[in-house]
């Protein structure tokens, strides 16, 4: 069904309503209306990284494990699985009348708004700290969400429009300064492809202000922007409760009825919350008119009827069998090798069995489910640990001893001298000493770094406040250090870290995020060579924060490895793998139509080298500097990638095409457009920058162009 005719139905629909059982459907938990064959439906549910929060579902990485797979394709097998497994819940759950929350067919993601600052805690939830990088995983995504049958699948939704990434604890009340130019370049390119090459169906506000206006009733983001500059014609929907901070936080209106006038006057139409309940007062008092309930009330039930809820479907048969089935289990291994990142290797890796006797396991994310998952999850039949895949990696024929070392955070602490800080640090040290090589698995978990609100918060309203692992942690991990045995550090967490310690003393350092509810297997066979490891970062791993701006101030100015001016720890865009793979020389590097005005189709064809003795994946990363334009970026901007396999000693051919917007800079009125003449192109398996150089041993190979 085409938008057109769902269009027409819902106008036709809409018409035989009242006022009041309009305004009954902007609200996220609609009634049923019986007198028309409308059914109750519920609008809140999500799927981050798999159908979260609805019972057994798939578990994928978190996003930002995701996104370290740099794989369009892959995002795309994910959407489908997604919508897949979405299909077959509600089809058991509507023949059961049960039309509750998190139990219909519209998904509230993804979230793709900018990493831009490493102590957000809901930072793990996005693509990381490049607009280019968040927008092309979004889209393909968004794609296997929505399909491409008679009727949409599911229903995504782009999240959180449009600057917002913390302070979480401020939220509700702060606002968010950007200029025209961060706007244009940072945090809106990432929407833009949402809705113009995805075509998503949905669009959520975020709860802050942005330049003075509340997300939620932003006409430069939501007028302007959105639905004219860009031409949306889906739905718009607000984050949960946010328009009630319109009068009680952000103090731009007086009253419930206010907030509800304003949000739906600039195209807000479905309110998650409960201000909307107060649409029929402000109607009354004759503030809010009966057309702007009509136009919303047409929109959402325009994407109803391109789910096919009133119609038989292709989907209907789809059976709850494909929940959890192995192909999809399938899919999230492959997603959960393709994101660990390899940060150091001193030839430790990959570990030989057959040359172990003991093995030690230690640290409080060893045998954590919790630290598995991430936020917004969805239940697995099965949790496989890092300790349990060990275990059963090597059998009986290595001894693992074990020992959890560390509670994962302690509040009562302030130093690494604190009395309270041992815990179980003397039996870490005994299995430290008595194994050949020892594992200590540290990081986080959704408790310490998440959603302002999350019960399981602990501080922080769910940010950091460095980026230090917990003391308790810190002590642990420098004592076992200490032991001297060779040891491999695996950070389980959805940010960046301070690993400065691991990567001086640890003889292997894995980044291994929130990997899913099996993700314990897919780092075993890394660690044991089942796998190469292949991940790439997708944001600054910086040494401290000291080296960064005000968390609340949302300049890039010095953030993110567009802007940053200093020495990263770990840089984005790099990982190590068990090859040696690397671009090679200029001379085979070829660019089609560069040297023309018709940048938008400019192909670049490498040849990637594998010098190694084994055979691996490898992310293939092309970036580009304007040499002209005082507007450029400071540092040279991703602009293309693949993920490409390579077999040992062999070369590969790959063809990358550039974005459209490659060649072009934004001025300080966020206007985009091609400014230089003189550009720099480079290629390589990691961004050109010198500390990537220093840790993979690699340069990048460049060429320049001139328009």
């Amino acid at each position: 069904m085409n938008r057109e005719e769902a269009r027409q139905r819902a106008k036709e629909l809409v018409s035989k309503m009242t006022v009041e059982e309009k305004a009954s459907q902007l609200r996220y938990d609609a009634p049923a209306i019986d007198r028309l064959g409308i059914p109750a439906y519920n609008w809140w549910n999500e799927a981050l990284h798999g159908v979260a929060r609805a019972g057994t579902a798939t578990m994928f990485p978190q996003a930002i494990g995701l996104a370290a797979c740099f794989d369009e394709d892959l995002m795309k097998q994910v959407g489908e699985v997604v919508a897949t497994e979405g299909r077959a819940k509600y089809n058991e759950q509507s023949k059961r009348e049960d039309r509750d929350i998190y139990k219909g067919l519209t998904f509230w993601s993804p979230n793709v708004n900018i990493f831009r600052d490493p102590r957000w805690g809901r930072g793990h939830e996005t693509y990381g700290e490049d607009p280019y990088l968040t927008g092309t995983l979004a889209v393909p995504f968004i794609k296997g969400l929505q399909g491409d049958g008679e009727y949409m699948k599911a229903a995504a939704c782009a999240k959180h429009f449009a600057v917002h990434s913390g302070p979480e604890g401020d939220r509700h009340f702060f606002d968010a300064k950007a200029s025209k130019k961060d706007l244009e370049e940072t945090y809106l390119p990432a929407f833009e492809m949402c809705v113009k090459d995805a075509g998503v169906e949905a669009v959520m506000g975020a709860y802050n202000r942005t330049n003075g206006e509340p997300c939620c009733a932003n006409k430069p983001l939501m007028v302007d922007k959105l639905r004219g500059e860009w031409g949306f014609e889906g739905h718009f929907v607000s984050d949960c409760w946010a328009v009630r901070d319109f009068h009680e936080n952000h103090k731009v209106t007086s009253s419930p009825e206010e907030s509800a006038t304003l949000a739906l006057e600039m195209g807000c139409d479905l309110n998650c919350g409960c201000t909307y309940q107060k649409i029929m007062n402000a109607y009354r008092a004759g503030i809010l008119s009966e057309d702007l309930l009509t136009t919303s009330c047409e929109r959402l039930f325009t994407t109803r009827f391109l789910l096919g809820m009133f119609d038989k479907t292709e989907y209907d048969e789809i059976p709850y069998t494909v929940v959890e089935c192995k192909e999809h289990l399938d899919v999230a291994h492959k997603a959960a090798a393709e994101s660990i990142v390899l940060l150091k290797n001193d030839g430790i890796l990959p570990l030989n069995k057959d040359k172990i006797k003991t093995i030690g396991v230690i640290g409080p994310n060893a045998d954590s489910r919790l630290s598995l998952v991430g936020n917004y999850h969805g239940t697995s039949s099965r949790y496989i640990t890092v300790l349990e895949a060990i275990q059963d990696k090597v059998g009986d024929d290595v001894r693992v001893l074990y020992s959890e070392g560390s509670d994962i955070f302690k509040d009562n602490i302030s130093n690494l001298s604190d009395p309270n800080l041992p815990d179980r640090l003397s039996e870490a040290q005994t299995v430290a000493d008595y194994s050949d090589v020892v594992v200590v698995v540290v990081g986080l978990d959704e408790n310490l770094e998440g959603e302002e609100g999350d019960a399981g918060n602990q501080f922080a309203s769910g940010d950091k406040i460095s980026l230090e692992l917990p003391l308790c942690q810190k002590q642990l991990l420098y004592s076992v250090l200490e032991r001297g045995k060779p040891t491999i550090v695996i950070n389980m967490a959805g940010s960046a870290i301070n690993l400065s310690k691991a990567q001086e003393d640890a003889s292997a350092v894995i980044q291994a995020w929130y990997p899913g509810a099996r993700g314990g297997v897919d780092v075993a066979n890394i660690l044991f060579g089942d796998v190469s490891p292949s991940g790439k970062l997708p944001l600054t791993f910086y040494a401290s924060t000291d080296d960064l701006p005000d968390f609340r101030d949302y300049s890039m100015k010095n953030r993110t490895y567009r802007f940053f001016e200093g020495t990263p720890l770990y840089p984005f865009g790099y990982g190590l793998t068990y090859g040696d793979c690397y671009v090679k020389p200029e001379n085979h590097l070829q660019m089609e139509n560069g040297s023309t005005a018709d940048t938008k189709d400019a192909k670049l064809t490498v040849k990637v080298a594998n010098d190694g003795k084994v055979d691996t994946d490898e992310v293939v990363q092309v970036y580009i500097k304007d040499l002209d334009s005082a507007f450029a970026t400071t540092n040279p901007k991703l602009c293309g990638f693949k993920r490409v396999h390579v077999s040992a000693g062999s070369e590969t051919e790959v063809t990358i095409t550039l974005d459209k917007n490659a060649f072009t800079s934004v001025n300080e009125e966020g206007e985009r457009k091609i400014f230089g003449k003189n550009f720099r192109i480079f290629a390589g398996c990691q961004q050109p920058d010198a500390r990537s150089e220093e840790l993979t041993g690699h340069k990048c190979m460049y060429f320049d162009v001139t328009l």
